[in-house]
C-alpha cells in the first residue's frame, strides 16, 4: 500500500537478475480495496511500470516465484489472500506442483508477525505442492546483527513499516537483495537438473 513491498521486491528482482541467465519479471497482485478507500488511507499512486499480474495462470510461465506481501494481524493481507484464492484451477490440476516459491513481507511492528506472516503462508505452496525455498542464516553476520532494527527472518527478507513512514533500511533491501539471488540460484540449479 506504501511502497514497502515495492522496494523490497525491486532489490530482489535487481538480487536474481545478478544471476547469470535469470531473467525476472516484476508483478502486482491486484488490489481490492476501492479508489475512496486507497485516497483516505493516502496511499501513493502504483508505479505502473510493475503491471498487475493479468491472471493467476501467468505463475505458469514462472520457473520460481518470489511472493512479496504486507501482513495484516499476522497473515498475508486480503488482496494477497484473494489473488492465492484465484488459483484454484491451478490447484485442481496440479499446475505449480515442483515449482520453487519463497516470501518477502512488511510489518507495521517488530511484533506484527514477519515469521508468522511467512509461516501461514506456506500453506498456499503446500496445496499447490509447491516447494518452500526459505533463505535460513544465509545473510550471514547480517542475520545476528543487533544494532539496528532489521526486518527479516529465516523465512525470508522483511521491512519494519511502522504507520508507513518508515522506508526499509539498506540492511533490509539487502537482505531482500541477497534473497533474489540465492532463490534465483535455487531455481537455476532445480532447473539444470531437470
Amino acid at each position: 500500500m506504501y511502497g514497502h513491498v515495492e522496494s523490497l521486491a525491486r532489490r530482489a528482482a535487481a538480487g536474481a537478475g545478478a544471476v547469470d541467465g535469470v531473467e525476472v519479471v516484476l508483478r502486482r497482485a491486484p488490489e481490492t480495496l476501492p479508489p475512496e478507500v486507497l485516497e483516505k488511507m493516502q496511499a501513493p499512486t502504483k508505479d505502473p511500470a510493475v503491471p498487475v499480474i493479468a491472471s493467476a495462470a501467468d505463475l505458469q510461465e514462472a520457473d520460481g516465484v518470489l511472493f512479496g506481501f504486507p501482513t495484516r494481524y499476522g497473515t498475508m493481507a486480503a488482496q494477497m489472500k484473494a489473488f492465492f484464492d484465484s488459483t484454484g484451477s491451478l490447484w485442481e490440476e496440479q499446475k505449480l506442483a515442483g515449482k520453487p516459491a519463497g516470501f518477502f513481507v512488511s510489518t507495521g511492528t517488530q511484533g506484527g508477525g514477519q515469521e508468522t506472516t511467512a509461516w501461514t503462508a506456506i500453506t498456499q505452496l503446500v496445496h499447490h505442492g509447491m516447494l518452500f525455498v526459505p533463505i535460513g542464516y544465509t545473510f550471514g553476520a547480517g542475520m545476528f546483527n543487533m544494532d539496528d532494527i532489521r526486518g527479516g527472518s529465516p523465512y525470508g527478507a522483511g521491512v519494519f513499516a511502522g504507520d508507513g513512514s518508515r522506508q526499509p533500511s539498506e540492511t533490509e533491501l539487502a537482505l531482500a537483495e541477497h534473497q533474489g539471488k540465492y532463490m534465483a540460484s535455487i531455481v537455476k540449479k532445480l532447473a539444470h537438473h531437470a
